[in-house]
């Protein structure tokens, strides 16, 4: 690209409709199937926990193999225009299948098929987003801009969270989760099209190097894993900070509606103004942050304020404290993913960079969303409140999840001492 510092209008579109539908499908993926399992099917949180880890593992391993394909795309719309196309349409729709799962019974079978159901969608979610749409905005940006580009990203992330949550309430109890899914479903399945349309890129004429396994498997060999040790030093801190994460994510709107006893619609608003506030707000500043000061002290100041803020949110049942809490920690949630996610481009091989981006969901996903909400599981099941739900017996997730999350979070302080800063800013101009 000829300016370092700008991206044409139609790339931008593409970015914008393409993050913000993908940001809405793995919103509703994160919070809602959980949610809607609970409720609808068991509340025993266990199950919950046994699917986040069936769609990490898919997550993880859908990342690796098709961002290597695509990474091996050399002929037709390009590299990463097809994966992103034909993915997203599909997403869409399994993501509005999902709910067919209830119908089912032995409840065992309707867990199964949630279960099966949610890992289809993640496939074809993974293939489309976290393998080629991020390998494409790596492709597309530079060091100097990259902070900027994946601040506005983190942007669409937390309007898309903002519109699920800050909706969903209201459409849950107006028309129930059924009719949530679809129209979600629908969403991403229009917004995919359109954006996935729009990706325009520089056809790649170089050759192929080795086999497509070979490949891989180069990039578990040490003298790989020496070349890149500040980008792998980055993803372990990344799982780390992620584990902490995953102790409480999963069961947030539970904890919301269950142990603090706020109706869904209230629950919604806490959450909306949360994320208005300390993610969409601060997005596009942290990412400034990110390219003007560096990415590892943005890092680090991040660590501090989730780990404050969680502690702080588990510690009171008040609505205005719970909001201001709130947006502490998601403020240094969404600090965090910009830095990281900035710094962890800047480190990509520039020949492999879709399939390091599966390693990046290796080390976000499969080591994270695996065993953090077992942990979180096993808190709750150990430590919450029993509770009956439609005749099935469970657990209500209690404050301690949140204060071992926050204190488990300081833990991605440690891999990071070892990792050079990045300031593209000086080092490019």
């Amino acid at each position: 690209m000829t300016d370092k510092r700008s991206l044409p209008p139609r790339i931008w579109t593409a970015l914008l409709l393409l993050g913000f539908s993908g940001q809405l499908a793995w919103g509703v993926e994160n919070q809602y199937f959980n949610t809607f399992l609970y409720e609808n099917i068991t509340p025993d949180p266990r199950p919950i926990s046994w699917m986040v880890a069936a769609s990490a593992l898919t997550a993880t391993l859908t990342t690796i193999l098709m961002g290597a394909l695509s990474d091996r795309t050399r002929k037709g719309w390009g590299k990463r225009k097809l994966f992103i196309l034909a993915g997203y349409l599909a997403w869409g729709v399994f993501t509005a299948l999902f709910p067919a799962a209830a119908y089912l019974r032995p409840v065992g079978l309707a867990i199964g098929i949630a279960i099966l159901f949610d890992s289809i969608m993640t496939f074809f979610g993974s293939t489309a987003n976290d393998a080629a749409l991020n390998a494409y905005v790596t492709d597309v940006t530079t060091d100097q801009n990259r902070g900027r580009v994946v601040g506005v990203m983190q942007i669409l992330t937390w309007v898309a969270i903002l519109i699920v949550y800050g909706a969903s309430g209201l459409i849950i109890d107006a028309w129930g989760y059924f009719t949530f899914f679809y129209m979600v479903g629908g969403l991403v399945f229009v917004l995919g099209l359109a954006g996935g349309l729009l990706v325009r890129e520089t056809p790649d004429t170089s050759p192929v190097q080795g086999s497509y396994w070979g490949q891989i498997a180069d990039s578990f060999r040490t003298r790989t894993l020496r070349k890149n040790r500040d980008l792998f030093l980055l993803l372990f801190a990344l799982t780390l900070y992620g584990i902490a994460e995953q102790i409480f994510f999963p069961y947030l709107i539970i904890y919301l509606n269950h142990h603090l006893q706020l109706p869904t619609t209230q629950s919604s608003l806490v959450i909306f103004v949360c994320i208005l506030v300390g993610g969409i707000l601060l997005a596009y500043p942290f990412g400034l942050l990110a390219d003007r000061v560096g990415r590892r002290k943005l890092a680090f100041g991040a660590i501090f304020i989730k780990m404050t803020g969680l502690i702080l949110f588990s510690l009171t049942g008040d609505l205005l404290f719970l909001t201001l809490t709130g947006i502490l920690w998601l403020a240094g949630m969404s600090a965090w993913m910009i830095a990281t996610g900035a710094w962890t481009k800047d480190l990509y091989p520039e020949d492999r960079r879709g399939q390091f981006a599966g390693y990046f969901i290796l080390f976000t996903v499969a080591f994270t969303m695996i065993p953090g909400p077992l942990i979180g599981g096993w808190l709750a099941s150990t430590f919450g409140t029993p509770i009956v739900l439609d005749g099935q017996p469970g657990f209500v997730p209690p404050p301690l999840v949140f204060q071992i999350a926050g204190l488990a979070t300081l833990l991605a302080a440690l891999p990071l001492l070892a990792v050079k800063d990045r300031r593209p800013d000086k080092e490019d101009s």
